[in-house]
């Protein structure tokens, strides 16, 4: 491509056009006349194009430089937005490009995405193509949560099955191995606890809480109710030894957070190891009782998404209203009654009752943790299950109905047998 000669005409410069020796941009000291002298020669020498030469009484004198006798005169002004005229560009010759037009189409106006055409109307409160940005209130790649409980129920599904399946296949296979998923079970919902606590700026002492947790389900599971508070005291008491090497500093804070993952975890959860080791039919007693834990929080969760309108707790979960609440009783007793007469041929109206009773404790047990949760300033206990947070957050229903199970079942069952 041929080049404009800033200090010549506005002609290209080509093969067939000699090369000229440029223009000084600004004369020499020794020989340019003006501020720094006066030189000997005409000014005709000091100017290789004879076009470029100065005028008579321009820079002979003494004076000034005018915008016309300035040594860059020669160049083209650039105008703004534009550049060169169009006529003296290089690339005048090439046809512009407009963006959908094609070179056997006609030029049609360009637009702006979000401006509206000449036969559409502006709707307001409409928000037109290319108006949508990311914002504080919008990141970038937010997306909708699946569930109208802002839970994401594949993965809960998902979850709740594999747990289920980690509970009962143990329980109905072998049943002995059922300690162990126990146990397992409530060691990581004290790790859990006390992580949580941590942000209240409890010190609680983990290795004996889950070595005391331990001992306290086996205990309950070979021993009985008895060896059941036996477990409890031993735990409380191997904690606070094991504090008290620590120092005495916030003695009394660490100790109560202990003694209530103590009591929440392992003693209420080792209710269950009783349900399971009653001789006979240990296996269906903790069935009846997981199932209308299950059938408490699904008829919850389905009459509160579409009917829940009155709060039933708001400062402690704001979730929870009574229409789901009354979801959540209704299920659990007509599963109970069903499921009693069946299993252990309790008349309906008591498993009715033990239904009622189970779905009462399951929601008192939610709500307890969701308080507990809302004062240590957490949202989930952690975030080992997918869809539902933490162990704890699916435990909580259950710790408040195996010790309300356990009770009804020793009064139903043997007075019905």
């Amino acid at each position: 491509m041929s080049h404009l000669d800033p200090y010549g005409g506005a002609e290209a410069r080509g093969v067939d056009r000699p090369e000229r020796q440029a223009s000084l941009p600004w004369p020499e000291p020794e020989l340019a006349p003006g501020p720094w002298g006066r030189d000997p020669r005409p000014a005709t020498e000091l100017h290789a194009d004879p076009r470029s030469q100065p005028r008579p009484g321009g820079m002979n004198g003494r004076r000034d430089l005018d915008h016309d006798e300035a040594p860059t005169a020669q160049l083209a002004p650039v105008r703004a937005g534009g550049g060169l005229e169009h006529e003296e560009a290089p690339t005048a010759q090439f046809a512009p490009v407009r963006a959908g037009v094609g070179p056997d189409q006609e030029e049609a106006p360009v637009r702006a995405a979000d401006e509206p055409g000449p036969d559409e109307q502006p709707t307001p409160g409409k928000r037109h193509r290319g108006r949508r940005r990311a914002g504080a209130g919008r990141p970038v790649g937010q997306q909708k949560s699946s569930g109208r409980a802002g839970r994401n129920l594949p993965a809960a599904i998902s979850v709740g099955v594999c747990l289920a399946a980690a509970v009962l296949l143990p329980l109905f296979l072998y049943t002995p191995a059922f300690l162990l998923v126990l146990a397992a079970a409530f060691g990581i919902g004290i790790w859990e606890m006390s992580r949580a606590v941590r942000r209240s700026g409890a010190q609680v002492p983990l290795v004996p809480l889950i070595a005391g947790g331990v001992l306290t389900v086996t205990m309950a599971w070979f021993a009985g109710p008895d060896a059941l508070l036996l477990g409890l005291l031993v735990t409380v008491a191997g904690t606070m030894v094991w504090r008290l090497g620590d120092g005495i500093a916030n003695f009394r804070r660490d100790i109560t957070a202990a003694t209530l993952i103590a009591v929440y975890v392992p003693f209420l959860g080792g209710f269950a190891a009783l349900l399971a080791s009653s001789p006979g039919d240990g296996d269906l007693r903790v069935l009846v009782t997981l199932v209308a834990v299950v059938f408490s929080d699904t008829g919850g969760y389905a009459a509160g998404a579409n009917f829940g309108k009155h709060p039933m707790a708001p400062t402690i979960s704001p979730k929870k209203s009574w229409e789901g609440f009354a979801g959540s009783v209704s299920a659990a007793a007509l599963g109970s009654a069903l499921l009693l007469w069946l299993l252990f041929d309790v008349a309906p109206w008591w498993g009715a009752v033990f239904g009622m009773a189970i779905s009462v404790a399951a929601v008192l047990g939610d709500l307890a943790e969701s308080m507990i949760k809302r004062d240590l300033g957490v949202k989930d206990m952690s975030n080992l299950l997918p869809g539902h947070g933490g162990l704890m957050d699916r435990l909580d229903s259950v710790l408040f109905a195996v010790p309300t199970a356990y009770l009804l079942l020793v009064v139903f069952v043997p007075a019905v047998s």
